[in-house]
């Protein structure tokens, strides 16, 4: 049931006019939970009408990267410098911030009120963990015990690095049905992941494959198992699968398409693990939040699916799409299957405000 109008959660937004912040713009525009109340951005933009923010002084050119038109409700909104930001005006806040800057800024924050970052700065800590909606919500109980910890009000709450979620996600109905010992993945990043840089990204990527992005495998190998790992007694236990990826970028604007090789504890199928994941999909957790998608998972029959161009807009960028499964010939036991997940949408912003809609069900805001 969606909470009226007197329900409304005040909400601010900190990196507003960076790309990801521009997400979240786009992604709370109309909520029916969250109202944004208060936008913020660095001292350069701070005391201008966000629509003007947006605009280069010198070139008048609009630095706006969505698809949409910037919203009406935030296009007069007066942009505010992070320091005047008082936490315990708002319920919730909502991050975009380099990790060098979410190490000072979103402490402060959650001392009062709790934050959602799309930062990698606590990820890994003990007490911190990494939520997936619809995949690991038994350990948003590990937010009470960070609360009680560091003595905060609010709390830390990061979503994972973007090349994770798809695969995380996938891995779930595997790990549920026939158990995982080990991974090995191949991701094919968009250029959107990189963010933007003018000139430097075309100049890279043009008729190009890079076969490295740095600390990219690292975050995948150790976030995929924190999130599939077990919530117990206070802390996450890691799941016990071993992990190997390779991760490079590719000249696709967005999508990030990954190659998945999995060895199971139990025998099993391609149409068994088909058959697993839309299960998974049909019963998904977060069915029915005003962010989430129709359909959770999405598996194709046709081999020349999943395709960025055609499946990264899926029920808005919210759906993980799942091609290609087929028995592995190099593990005894196991599976191979192509994934396709918006790094722009369910990896980013749109991600974080299900993750808000998700702890708001478990009463954490």
């Amino acid at each position: 049931m969606l909470p009226t109008s007197d329900a409304m959660l005040k909400v601010a937004i900190v990196g507003a006019t960076g790309v990801v912040g521009q997400e979240f713009i786009v992604a709370l525009d109309r909520h029916p939970w969250f109202s944004v109340e208060a936008i913020a951005a660095s001292e350069r933009s701070a005391g201008k009408r966000y629509i003007d923010a947006l605009r280069d002084s010198a070139t008048g050119i609009m630095k706006w990267h969505q698809h949409r038109p910037v919203p009406e409700y935030a296009r007069d909104m007066v942009v505010k410098s992070v320091g005047e930001i008082d936490a315990r005006d708002y319920d919730l806040i909502f991050t975009a911030v380099e990790t060098d800057d979410a190490r000072v800024i979103e402490p402060r924050l959650a001392q009062h009120t709790p934050v959602i970052s799309t930062a990698a700065a606590f990820r890994y800590e003990q007490d911190v963990p990494i939520l997936i909606p619809g995949i690991n919500d038994d350990h948003a109980e590990l937010l009470n015990v960070q609360r009680e910890r560091r003595q905060w009000q609010g709390f830390i709450a990061p979503l994972p690095n973007c090349t994770t979620t798809g695969l995380a996600i996938t891995l779930k109905p595997i790990m549920d049905a026939f158990g995982i010992e080990r991974v090995i993945m191949t991701s094919l990043q968009a250029v959107s992941g990189a963010g933007r840089s003018p000139g430097v990204a075309a100049l890279d990527i043009f008729d190009n494959i890079i076969p490295f992005i740095p600390k990219e495998e690292e975050k995948v190998q150790v976030e995929a198992k924190k999130i599939l790992g077990r919530f117990t007694d206070g802390r996450i236990d890691d799941a016990r699968f071993r992990v190997s990826c390779t991760c490079t970028r590719v000249p696709v604007i967005d999508g990030h398409t990954e190659s998945a090789f999995v060895e199971t504890s139990r025998e099993c199928e391609p149409e068994d693990v088909k058959q697993a994941m839309l299960r998974y999909s049909r019963g998904v957790s977060v069915r029915g939040l005003p962010s989430a998608p129709e359909e959770y998972i999405i598996v194709h029959d046709d081999p020349s699916r999943p395709q960025p161009r055609l499946d990264r807009d899926t029920n808005d960028g919210m759906s993980t799409v799942v091609g290609r499964i087929r028995k592995d010939t190099a593990f005894e036991r196991g599976v191979k299957y192509v994934l396709l997940s918006h790094n722009e949408k369910m990896g980013s912003a749109k991600g974080a405000v299900l993750l808000a809609e998700m702890l708001k069900t478990r009463e954490l805001l």
